[in-house]
């Protein structure tokens, strides 16, 4: 009985505890998180790389599916030389909700999924679609993408049944 009292007296605090944990979004932070997200849609659509490099800091890192590009030059490097061989078109990127979420003054991190078409001069066009998670921090008055990761879900496995064995 006394453990059951010493429980009751432990969880009724954390029970109070908990609501005050979870953070409100604050909308213009929302509003620049989405904002870079449209920016990246819209570069990748046209198969302009210059926006996107624009909204990474400088020593901003992208965390790709073949290993990290760190810095300014690389990351420029990186998005020039695959907007000449991948064409994408249909990128959408959507931050989850609950995010962003506030680090300190200066830095954030949110979460969310992407899809997009890509496709080259001899394959595609490919449905592509994962996930994604950024920080960002802010240079003078805007915020950049400190660091950006990002993976590539498989497709859903094709499901066999008697019709179509």
């Amino acid at each position: 009985m006394k453990i059951r009292s010493v429980f009751a007296l432990v969880g009724l605090p954390i029970s109070f505890a908990l609501p005050t944990l979870a953070q409100s979004i604050d909308p213009q932070l929302r509003a620049a998180a989405e904002a870079i997200d449209k920016t990246f849609d819209d570069s990748q659509n046209s198969g302009n790389p210059a926006p996107i490099i624009a909204v990474f800091a400088k020593d901003g890192v992208v965390v790709t599916n073949v290993g990290p590009i760190s810095g300014q030059e690389a990351i420029t490097k990186y998005y020039t030389d695959l907007f000449k061989v991948v064409k994408f078109s249909n990128c959408v990127t959507k931050t989850d909700p609950g995010y962003p979420r506030l680090l300190a003054g200066k830095q954030m991190w949110a979460t969310g999924e992407w899809s997009n078409t890509i496709k080259g001069d001899n394959w595609g066009p490919i449905d592509e679609k994962g996930y994604w998670s950024a920080v960002y921090v802010r240079e003078g008055d805007a915020w950049k993408k400190l660091l950006l990761t990002w993976n590539v879900s498989p497709p859903p496995a094709p499901t066999t049944t008697p019709s179509n064995k």
